[in-house]
C-alpha cells in the first residue's frame, strides 16, 4: 500500500481422483489429531501431515512457508529461523524439535539469555529459497526497516514453547527475488496466522504479494493479506480489526473500494487469515487458529476499479509492510505460507483442521511462572534494580533471564517475585481502583490489591479494581513505569507469561 493520511488511526499434481482421495485423508487425519489431542496432553509433533502436504494433496503446492513455530511440511527438519544476538553479534537457526514437529525454543532461550536477540531471517520451507529477511527502504520510507525482537510474542504450540514475529511499526521483512511466487494475473493462495489482539489503524500490516522494487507501481500489483482495522480504502462490520487485501493503491474487503457488512471485526486470539485469487475471481475467508472452521468474508469478481482485472503482481514476499514500504502498522504473525494456483475451499479447511490440532495457546504447561513478556515493547516486567523494598514502582525493561523478571502466577492469583531470598507481590498501591494507580512490590498479604487475573485475550486485570496491567503512555523505553489503566485492547496492556 502506498504510504498516506493511513498512518493516522488507533494509537500507541496430480490426478484429480488421487488428489481428491489424498484429501480426503488428510482430513480425517487431522480430525483424529484433534480428538487425540483432546486426550493426551502433549503431542509429539504438530501432525503427521503439514499445511504443505495438504495444499500439495489438493493441486496448489506451497510455493513459499514461513514460520517461526513448527514445521508446514511433515518431513521438515531444516532450521525455521535465524536469530541474532546484541552481546556479540553471533547468529545462530532455530530448527525443529523433530522432524515435521515444533520449533526448538530452547536452543534460543539458550543462545539469548542475558542479552537481547533479534530474528534476521525467517527460512521458506518449501525448498525454493524465499527467505524473508530485513526490509530495505522504499517509495513510502526509506531506509531499512528494523527487526523483530526474538522474545516479543512468546506463545505455545501443544504446550511447546515458541515464538512469533512481533512486528511494531518500523519492522518489516521482504524477499525481492522469489522463485515460484505468482505474478501477473496468475492464480496463488495465502494464509498466515496472526495474533488477533494485536493491531492498528496504520498502513499496512501485510503478508503476501508485492512488487519487486519497493515502490507503488500503481493497481493491481500487489495480493497480499492485510489485518488491521483502516478506513481509509475498504472496510468490514463493526470496529475492526478486518482480514482484507491489499491490492495496491486500496485495501479491499469486497468488489467495492468501501464497506462489506460480511467481513466482520475480529474478536479471535489466534486468527486464520486467508486471501486467493484467478482471473477475476477472488476470495476473503478467516476463523479461529484454536477451534472451528473458516467462514467466506467475501468471494466474487475482482475490485470494479481500473487496473486489478486483470492483476499485475509482481512477486516479490512481504511481512509486515506495504508494497512500497509504507510501515506504521502493528501485528503479530506466527506462520504463513502462499501457493501455486487457487485452492478449492475443501484444501482451505483441511489446512484448518491442521492448524487447530497444532495447538496454538498463550497458556504454558506445568509451571505457571516465568518472564511477563510486555508485547507492545517487546520487553519485560522488572523490579528496578532487583529491589526487595517494598513500595517500588515496577517497570518494563529488556528481558535478561534474572530473578528480578520472574514471575509466579499461583493458585491464589498473586503474581510474586523473589530476589534476595525475599518473596514480594505485585500490588495495586493504597489499593487504588483509579487509572493512574501505580503497581508496586510489596510483601504478600492475600488481599485482593494483590490478585491478578491473566485473561485469554492477553491482559492482565486486577481483581479488586478490575482495571488492566498498562505500560504508561505505551512506552517502549527501558524503565517505562507500570500503572493500572481501564483496558482498551491497545498493545500496552498486552502480556504473555513464559
Amino acid at each position: 500500500m502506498t504510504h498516506s493520511a493511513a498512518l493516522s488511526g488507533s494509537p500507541p499434481v496430480r490426478h484429480r481422483l488421487r488428489a481428491l482421495t489424498f484429501l480426503a485423508a488428510a482430513v480425517l487425519l487431522v480430525a483424529g489429531a484433534v480428538a487425540t489431542g483432546m486426550a493426551n496432553a502433549t503431542p509429539a509433533r504438530a501432525a503427521t501431515t503439514g499445511p504443505c502436504d495438504i495444499y500439495a494433496s489438493g493441486g496448489t503446492p506451497c510455493v513459499a512457508a514461513h514460520s517461526t513455530t513448527r514445521a508446514l511440511y511433515g518431513t521438515y527438519n531444516g532450521s525455521l529461523y535465524q536469530v541474532r544476538r546484541s552481546s556479540d553479534n553471533a547468529t545462530t537457526n532455530i530448527g525443529v524439535l523433530s522432524a515435521g514437529g515444533f520449533a526448538n525454543a530452547a536452543a534460543q532461550d539458550s543462545f539469548c539469555a542475558n542479552t537481547t536477540c533479534v530474528i534476521t531471517v525467517i527460512y521458506d520451507q518449501s525448498g525454493r529459497g524465499n527467505n524473508l529477511t530485513q526490509a530495505l527502504g522504499g517509495g513510502a520510507a526509506p531506509g531499512a526497516d528494523n527487526l523483530a525482537v526474538a522474545t516479543a510474542a512468546p506463545v505455545t504450540l501443544s504446550g511447546h514453547e515458541a515464538y512469533g514475529v512481533f512486528i511494531p511499526a518500523g519492522t518489516g521483512y521482504r524477499d525481492d527475488s522469489t522463485n515460484g511466487i505468482a505474478t501477473g494475473d496468475n492464480a496463488e493462495g495465502e494464509y498466515a496466522i496472526f495474533d488477533g489482539s494485536h493491531y492498528n489503524g496504520g498502513c499496512c500490516f501485510d503478508y503476501g504479494n508485492a512488487e519487486t522494487n519497493n515502490n507503488d507501481d500503481g493497481n493491481g500489483t500487489m495480493e497480499a493479506i492485510y489485518f488491521g482495522n483502516i478506513r481509509v480504502w475498504g472496510y468490514g462490520s463493526g470496529n475492526g480489526p478486518w482480514i482484507m487485501a491489499d491490492m495496491e493503491n486500496g485495501l479491499y474487503s469486497g468488489q467495492n473500494a468501501g464497506y462489506n457488512a460480511n467481513d466482520p471485526s475480529i474478536s479471535d486470539r489466534f486468527t486464520t487469515a486467508i486471501i486467493k485469487g484467478t482471473a477475476n475471481q477472488w476470495a476473503i475467508r478467516g476463523g479461529n487458529a484454536q477451534s472451528g472452521s473458516l467462514s467466506t468474508f467475501y468471494s466474487g469478481p475482482r475490485p470494479n476499479v481500473s487496473g486489478y482485472n486483470p492483476m499485475r503482481k509482481q512477486g516479490a514476499i512481504i511481512l509486515g509492510t506495504g508494497g512500497d514500504n509504507s510501515r506504521g502498522s502493528d501485528g503479530t504473525f506466527y506462520e504463513g505460507v502462499m501457493t501455486s494456483g487457487y485452492p478449492s475451499d475443501a484444501t482451505e479447511n483441511a489446512v484448518q483442521a491442521n492448524i487447530v490440532a497444532a495447538g496454538y495457546s498463550t497458556s504454558s504447561t506445568g509451571s505457571s511462572g516465568g518472564a511477563l513478556h510486555a508485547v507492545g515493547a517487546g520487553k519485560c516486567l522488572d523490579v528496578p534494580n532487583a529491589t526487595t523494598t517494598g513500595g517500588t514502582q515496577v517497570q518494563i525493561y529488556d528481558c535478561n533471564g534474572q530473578s528480578n523478571q520472574s514471575f509466579t502466577h499461583n493458585s491464589t492469583g498473586e503474581l510474586a517475585v523473589t530476589d534476595s531470598g525475599t518473596t514480594d507481590c505485585l500490588d495495586a498501591n493504597g489499593k487504588g481502583t483509579a487509572n493512574g494507580t501505580k503497581v508496586i512490590i510489596w510483601p504478600c498479604n492475600g488481599q485482593t490489591n494483590q490478585q491478578w487475573t491473566l485473561n485469554s485475550n492477553g491482559t492482565v486485570t486486577g481483581v479488586q479494581s478490575g482495571l488492566c496491567l498498562d505500560v504508561s503512555g505505551a512506552s517502549t523505553a527501558d524503565g517505562a513505569l507500570v500503572q493500572l489503566w481501564t483496558c482498551n485492547g491497545q498493545s500496552n496492556q498486552q502480556w504473555t507469561l513464559s
